[in-house]
């Protein structure tokens, strides 16, 4: 088989199916009978340049395919396997790879940088191939330009793949100085150049010390720097991606540098090819992604034991900034309105413009009305969308008072160019820009309403007329209407759109129908908008939203008639079931909310399971995730009733439960399982021995997305609290499994933001399930199942407490189980709570809080414990000891 391999290879590319897939067949065979030889021939034969380099690379692709898969169990299936490989045949796999990098070949070289990376990344961390960083850099010096060039390459992957921590420092330095001395103005040859600016964007993660020692730090930013400026357009780009990172990695850094990066930037906007000129411009929209973050951290309060403060670079360079993006906004192109991925110089610079407004609020406003009152109405409709772009850029950040004056004197101008601008890129931002005024200024919650009786007839008028524009300006009406409707979701029993309600929702319906809906997700925004409009509906228009259900119920069954249809008529078939069913889920809960609507309502619900369960039969994700999701609201909606359902749909909730795959569709489940307990209460036990098993068996699997673990958690509690004490025989399962998670969820101190808000997600859903397994068993004679739990549980909130590091939520729902435990143990309770190590702090602090939920939480707590001990107290008859116990753990004032 080895000395076939070639071939194989080769045939596993032939555009003849019946040879392609006999190819792969036989490599599957290989690589499942003698895995060593398998890997043994891939890098033999990408390291042997008198082979082709169509079987070479795929050898190499193979052979990386074989470390790394983008699923975390697998990945961790295939990591383990490697290191079971016999220590010799990984040696001579290491040695074909490291060979191959002096290949004249580039392609081979390139792909032997990606698998010596991928090994690296499994043995480092092992403290194995210790040999390699001092191997890679003795190929720099001496070594022919393209070897030197594959190692920069290699090292770079390398960097990429490893954390920092796993490599000393010593060698840190030596990676750092090579690549960048690769990088210097000195290297002759440019692909060299190019691959040690690549490799430096991945280092850059390493070089915390060297950034820290001012002469390195100077050294880095002067090659960097100078690299934006080479010949080479890819050395300058690379050279500019670096400065994106440092931007964001090094913030604090780079005062002394801000006055030569703005120069260079400034010209690379201005002159340089669009690929460099936006990543200069991207530049920018770090500095203001960092500076947003800092100033909401610390809402503009800098202090001594602030970790950072903000430097205010954006504010400094305000009066040179400004006039260089409003620059960039007239650099469009003919058709990015109809190409839904494109990005260029206009784009980027109007979306920075957005991110400095956010930054500097109303400072930015004098500086830009100038550019949109002289470009406004200009003859050149670049100048006109430039001038409408800007306007809409920056309505996010400066205060309502600021804007309000401007959008008012605007508003009329923007509703007659919507209508009647000839030309389709300035309709289109006007579009966009009305919607951004609905969105950040207008609503329930300002004083000065820009929306007015005056005004709204006209407003809905011209969005309903541009409905039946093209395809892209439709869609930011649809857009617009939409977030004209969010303002008035809290508005009351009246709206201001009642009376145009049936007008709108026929409009919108047109729109659905419309032969180019496909386009500029026009028929996704519609029924978006549709379902905004419904929600902010009111009792007057509830006849209406009434007669929405058999239409939609219709066009859903129109879509489960469709036979043989092309794989691109099954997706759209499955983008609009999909739409249908969110849209259902929307009226559902509308319906659904009020008793008299409730009843009426009630009529189509077996209609609409059916259509659901049919719904089932599509696999697409999305279709599946919102079948699930309206189901949930239908359970809620019609509660103990929908029992008659559960034979029928419990199967689906099963394969529901087990798609480890499209993870989200699992979550979802989980979450509809919630609504069921809630709607069924305990004529949820048939199904609950199949159900548990399932989360059980979810919650032990390696392979199932950790995002649905907290809900599984959160689940346990519904079911508990759905069926009391009934919930006894899954305590010896459950309870372990909220113990091990608690343990690993107690300490997360060190890990990074992501891992921080995982954490808290992971403790909320194993609090939730604490406190509706309390609840579910109060005033239940099992009552005393739960003592022995309750030291473990009251441990559990003393180390989350003692780690600072708990959200609100998490707050909320932690004082939440002290009191539910106190309330559902009683005088069992008492005792162990005065042992608590952290009680009385705990509570105070959620008392002082002043987030109201969290302190009514906690007054309650105060009470359900005050009770406990007393109870407890009560039972020794010693009225002197309850004062004294009493206040041992909860404070009297």
């Amino acid at each position: 088989m080895a000395m076939e391999v070639t071939q194989v290879l080769l045939s596993a590319q032939s555009i003849d199916g019946t040879v392609r897939n006999h190819a792969e067949e036989s490599l599957k065979q290989f690589q499942e009978q003698n895995l060593p030889s398998f890997l043994l021939s891939l890098s033999g034969e990408l390291a042997n340049d008198e082979k082709p380099i169509e079987s070479r690379k795929l050898a190499g692709l193979i052979l990386k395919n074989t470390l790394d898969a983008k699923e975390q169990h697998r990945k961790f299936e295939l990591v383990q396997r490697w290191l079971a490989l016999d220590p010799t045949v990984k040696s001579q796999i290491k040695a074909c790879l490291l060979q191959t990098l002096s290949s004249p070949i580039p392609d081979a070289r390139s792909t032997a940088s990606q698998v010596i990376a991928k090994i690296a990344g499994i043995e480092l961390p092992q403290k194995q191939w210790p040999e390699l960083i001092g191997s890679l850099l003795s190929n720099i010096p001496q070594q022919p330009t393209h070897v030197k060039q594959a190692t920069l390459e290699t090292l770079g992957y390398l960097c990429e793949e490893i954390s920092p921590d796993t490599v000393d420092q010593a060698h840190v330095n030596k990676i750092l100085t090579a690549v960048v001395q690769g990088m210097n103005a000195n290297e002759g040859n440019n692909d060299v150049r190019l691959a040690a600016t690549r490799a430096l964007y991945n280092a850059l993660g390493f070089a915390q010390a060297n950034f820290s020692n001012d002469m390195e730090r100077d050294y880095i930013m002067r090659v960097v720097c100078e690299a934006t400026l080479s010949p080479e357009l890819k050395i300058r780009q690379a050279a500019f991606e670096c400065l994106v990172s440092i931007s964001s990695t090094y913030y604090e850094k780079l005062a002394p540098y801000m006055q030569d990066i703005f120069n260079i930037t400034a010209k690379a906007v201005k002159e340089d090819d669009e690929p460099v000129a936006l990543q200069a411009v991207e530049f920018w929209s770090s500095i203001c992604d960092e500076e947003i973050d800092i100033l909401e951290e610390y809402e503009g309060e800098f202090t001594g034991d602030s970790e950072i403060s903000c430097f205010y670079f954006i504010k400094q360079a305000l009066p040179a900034l400004v006039p260089l993006l409003l620059e960039t906004l007239l650099k469009q192109e003919e058709d990015q309105d109809q190409d839904e991925g494109a990005w260029n110089i206009a784009m980027a610079g109007g979306t920075c413009l957005g991110l400095v407004a956010r930054t500097v609020g109303d400072d930015i406003v004098p500086l830009v009305m100038p550019f949109i009152e002289e470009n406004i109405s200009k003859p050149d409709w670049r100048q006109r969308e430039a001038a409408t772009y800007a306007f809409g850029s920056i309505l996010e950040g400066p205060s309502p008072e600021k804007l309000i004056p401007t959008v008012n004197v605007a508003l009329q101008f923007m509703l007659n160019a919507l209508t009647k601008d000839p030309n389709n890129h300035v309709k289109d931002t006007t579009a966009w820009t009305l919607g951004r005024i609905f969105e950040f200024l207008h609503g329930t919650a300002l004083a000065t309403p820009i929306i007015t009786e005056a005004n709204c007839q006209q407003i809905i008028t011209v969005l309903l007329q541009s409905m039946k524009d093209v395809p892209n300006v439709a869609e930011k009406a649809c857009g617009a209407l939409y977030f004209l409707a969010q303002g008035y979701e809290e508005v009351g029993p009246s709206c201001p759109l009642t009376p145009f309600f049936q007008e709108i929702v026929q409009t919108l319906l047109i729109v659905t129908q419309r032969g180019d809906a496909g386009e500029s997700r026009l028929r996704t925004a519609a029924y978006e908008t549709l379902n905004e409009v419904v929600r902010c509906s009111t009792d007057e228009t509830t006849p209406m939203v009434l007669q929405l259900v058999p239409l939609i119920m219709g066009e859903l069954h129109k879509t489960l008639e469709g036979q043989n249809l092309s794989s691109d008529e099954r997706e759209k078939q499955s983008e609009l079931q999909a739409l249908l069913c969110g849209c259902l889920q929307v009226i559902i809960q509308k319906l659904g909310s009020s008793e008299p609507t409730k009843h009426i309502f009630i009529q189509y619900a077996d209609q609409i399971m059916g259509l659901f369960l049919r719904v089932f039969a599509c696999r697409t994700a999305t279709v599946l995730e919102e079948a699930m999701l309206a189901i949930g609201g239908l359970a809620y909606a019609i509660g103990p009733d929908f029992a008659k359902y559960m034979v029928e749909f419990y199967p689906h909730l099963e394969m529901g439960l087990q798609n480890f795959e499209e993870y989200q569709v699992c979550a979802v489940t989980v979450g509809v399982v919630g609504d069921i307990c809630r709607a069924l209460e305990d004529k949820i036990l048939p199904c609950c021995d199949g159900i548990m098993t399932q989360l059980l068996k979810n919650l032990s699997s390696n392979q199932l997305h950790r995002s649905v673990k907290p809900p599984i958690f959160s689940c346990f509690g519904d079911i508990a609290l759905a069926v009391g004490e009934n919930f006894e025989k899954y305590l010896m399962y459950a309870m372990p499994m909220l113990q091990s998670a608690a343990e690993l969820s107690a300490h997360s101190s060190g890990a990074d933001d992501e891992m921080t808000e995982y954490t808290n997600s992971l403790r909320n859903g194993i609090l939730e399930a604490y406190s509706g397994i309390f609840q579910g068993f109060k005033n239940s004679p099992k009552t005393q199942l739960l003592v022995a739990y309750a030291p473990h549980i009251l441990q559990f909130l003393d180390s989350i407490y003692m780690e600072k590091d708990m959200d609100d939520t998490v707050m909320k729902t932690a004082i939440g189980v002290l009191g539910d435990l106190a309330d559902t143990l009683g005088s069992n309770a008492g005792s162990l709570i005065q042992q608590s190590l952290s009680c009385k702090d705990f509570l105070d602090e959620c008392l002082s809080s002043e987030d109201h939920m969290i302190k009514e939480s906690a007054e309650w707590a105060k009470l359900a414990i005050t009770r406990a001990i007393s109870v407890g107290i009560a039972m020794f008859k010693s009225p002197a000891s309850l004062q004294v116990v009493t206040n041992s753990c909860i404070s009297t004032t």
